[in-house]
């Protein structure tokens, strides 16, 4: 069988929302070793070389969202009682860099068990290879499509828009297809959503926060979530992690969806986590991935894209069509 036949196998597989459960941390074909933080990885460089290059196939084919979840999501109505938070984190890379890997973030997370959902772009998959290989085979996770290059797809239109979506999915079977050659653990595909008459569906994050009518239909009709958030950390600012949980808890509330980067981009993210986790058991919540938070109640839905208020990421915008850079290479 092709590359690209087992790719697609790969994702066309029937899935059910994963049970919220207690497994042991980390997949079982990595060593403790192997899966540990290594210092320096977490620093984001300038890119050199050659453009990184795609076996040529066809991104996978998903059935279009259907109806009543289409549009972007923002947190999750559960039923009273219920305390479910998903804490989801960018593992984005532009394509004039090579963005880092958080991995004591990632170890503290695996040390107390927290599930959680990761969104990653494409070019970012194919410079981690084992990176990414080792989160897609850890069921405590699940990996969403975070673009190829953490394009803005208010501004990138038309087969360029696309290409953003499709070619993360390439890279996202790619990785599916490594673990499953290297014998490792994968729960089904992990990236997938499925419950009740919803049907099949990938999980998908607009980078800023932004989208367009088209990118937004584009990405629902090929048969992804959008998945957005209504709390956000703050993170590639300098707020100082006490200062960063501390607006977190007091934003949190069941079914939220919480904002981070674990791609060297985040500030503090970390030593944050360590004061929010333990906070939020206190306070009787439990953590889910995406899927698993979806599973638990009602998705609350936008037509349009933000970050906070409708609107708010226009400052993002427009520095696309400028060529103006947010976040400098640091």
């Amino acid at each position: 069988m092709s590359v690209r036949s087992i790719c697609l196998a790969l994702l066309l597989l029937p899935v059910s929302f994963p049970v919220l459960a207690g497994p042991a941390a980390g997949p079982a074909c990595y060593s403790p070793a192997a899966l540990a933080a290594k210092p320096g990885e977490e620093i984001v460089r300038p890119r050199a070389g050659g453009p990184i290059n795609l076996p040529d196939m066809a991104a996978p084919s998903l059935p279009p969202v259907p109806a009543a979840l289409r549009g972007s999501i923002r947190r999750v109505e559960l039923p009273p009682g219920e305390k479910l938070v998903a804490l989801t984190f960018d593992l984005c890379e532009a394509s004039s860099e090579i963005s880092g890997y958080d991995g004591a973030l990632v170890d503290y997370l695996r040390a107390e068990n927290v599930a959680a959902t990761f969104f990653a772009g494409g070019k970012w998959l194919m410079s981690h290879a084992e990176r990414g290989d080792q989160l897609t085979a850890d069921h405590t996770f699940e990996m969403g499509n975070h673009t190829w290059s953490h394009a803005n797809l208010t501004v990138r239109t038309g087969d360029a828009m696309r290409r953003q979506v499709d070619d993360a999915d390439v890279a996202l079977a790619l990785r599916r297809t490594e673990v499953k050659a290297k014998g490792c653990m994968l729960p089904g595909a992990p990236a997938q959503a499925q419950g009740g008459a919803t049907g099949g569906a990938a999980l998908f994050r607009f980078p800023y926060g932004s989208c367009s009518a088209e990118s937004l239909n584009y990405v629902n009709d090929t048969g992804h979530l959008a998945i957005q958030w209504d709390v956000d950390s703050g993170d590639p600012a300098f707020i100082g992690a006490k200062g960063m949980a501390d607006d977190m808890l007091r934003s949190i509330r069941p079914g939220s969806i919480v904002l981070m980067h674990a791609n060297g981009r985040g500030k503090h993210t970390g030593e944050a986590l360590k004061i929010l986790i333990p906070a939020l058991r206190a306070k009787g919540y439990r953590f889910a991935t995406v899927s698993q938070l979806l599973a638990a109640g009602r998705p609350v839905i936008a037509d349009t894209c933000y970050s906070l208020k409708p609107g708010d990421t226009r400052v993002y915008d427009d520095a696309a069509r400028t060529g103006k850079r947010i976040l400098p290479v640091q």
